[in-house]
């Protein structure tokens, strides 16, 4: 009874409109069910002002992805952890240049809140070439601690689009240098070289590692500047075993532990890269399985994140593969899929939120709109903006 009642008080300090599933299935003798634990009862905004900025990112997660991700893990569709958030969209992702994006034109929409060409990262391009304030350098303008994980090599693109600038997303030599003499995010965390080096990052002030025991053992507490140089480019898939590398869920938690100590709040963009990979090669079982590891990485953002002050948004930059759920064989069965290509497509993709703010989410229909709902949500300037959402 007190961990019951100890579970009650800590949602209510939250203030979390959350259906608790799972213990009530327990007391009506039903916890054999193969349920999530977990729901929204009814939609709540939290009007203060966020303090913190999440934004995480499945690149190639289309709709047909979590569906297949949903079955696979629970028998049942519309069952992921973040599709139980509250709020929910839909939202276009072309460039400024193709109906179908690249990961760096999707991305610097989302960062910055403008459409470019494929294969721009945050310029100004097509126009006068000039570098778009991201809102990464926005959050540390104002004083915020700003970090990046991803499971791709961290000056990649979706990374890069936050605190770099380039005509060309493969200069990651250009790229590694804007983190290390511009930006300097406090937390890069992702897959190593691709432009990037131990001399350059200890140089400027990080803390480098370079697997799985170095991240554990962090000093969290007084760390201010930490690179995660792991392996020589990609993490390894999950399916394959991350060996001495550590999962995005364990780059995620280490990235909010530094991140919290800065009273004035943070900004954190965390990447599931490697779904984009696995549906390139049309590979189902590594698709899955990297999505359901994203999840996690979600769940546990959110429960070491606060609902008061903190802004959670799940998306994706574009759909890979034009994945389409067949056949659902069942909870612990691969589904029969079908795909229709190995690049991207001009699919809509999933927009998801919770936490104060997070009613805008219901508003966005392209991804542009992502920059300026997390701009004027720490910006307490909503009310006269809502000509964006509209």
């Amino acid at each position: 009874m007190r961990k019951i009642l100890k579970n009650v008080n800590k949602i209510a300090r939250r203030i979390k409109a959350k259906l608790v599933r799972g213990v009530i299935i327990g007391i009506l003798g039903f916890s054999s069910l193969n349920y999530p634990t977990y729901n929204f009862a009814e939609k709540l905004t939290i009007n203060k002002t966020p303090k913190n900025l999440i934004l995480m990112i499945g690149d190639g997660m289309g709709s047909e992805h979590i569906k297949a991700a949903g079955i696979y893990l629970n028998g049942l569709e519309k069952t992921l952890y973040f599709e139980s958030f509250p709020y929910h969209s839909l939202m276009s992702t072309y460039s400024a240049d193709n109906s179908i994006t690249d990961s760096a034109a999707s991305g610097t929409a989302m960062a910055c809140g403008i459409k470019v060409n494929n294969g721009v990262v945050s310029k100004r391009i097509p126009g006068n070439n000039e570098d778009l304030e991201t809102i990464l350098e926005y959050c540390k303008k104002i004083g915020k601690s700003t970090g990046l994980v991803t499971t791709s090599y961290i000056t990649d693109a979706t990374p890069a689009v936050f605190a770099a600038h380039s005509i060309n997303r493969y200069d990651n030599t250009e790229i590694a240098n804007d983190y290390f003499t511009q930006t300097t995010p406090n937390v890069l965390l992702g897959g190593g070289g691709k432009g990037v080096t131990i001399s350059a990052a200890e140089n400027v002030g990080y803390v480098v590692i370079t697997d799985k025991n170095g991240l554990q053992t962090l000093d969290t507490e007084n760390i201010t500047h930490i690179s995660g140089q792991f392996g020589s480019s990609y993490m390894p898939y999950e399916y394959d075993g991350t060996n001495n590398l550590p999962h995005l869920s364990e780059m995620a938690i280490s990235a909010l532990k530094v991140l919290n100590n800065d009273p004035d709040g943070y900004f954190l963009m965390v990447e599931s890269g490697r779904i984009d990979h696995a549906a390139h090669n049309n590979d189902i079982i590594r698709d899955i399985y990297e999505l359901i590891e994203f999840e996690n990485t979600i769940k546990k953002v959110d429960e070491h994140s606060n609902d008061e002050d903190t802004l959670i948004i799940v998306t994706a930059d574009h759909e890979t593969g034009g994945l389409k759920v067949l056949k659902n064989n069942g909870a612990g069965n691969f589904p029969d899929v079908s795909w229709s290509t190995n690049w991207h497509t001009s699919q809509k993709v999933d927009v998801y939120g919770h936490g104060s703010k997070s009613d805008l989410i219901d508003r966005i229909k392209d991804n542009t709109q992502i920059y300026s709902i997390m701009k004027e949500a720490i910006s307490s300037c909503l009310k006269n903006n809502w000509q964006l959402y509209n």
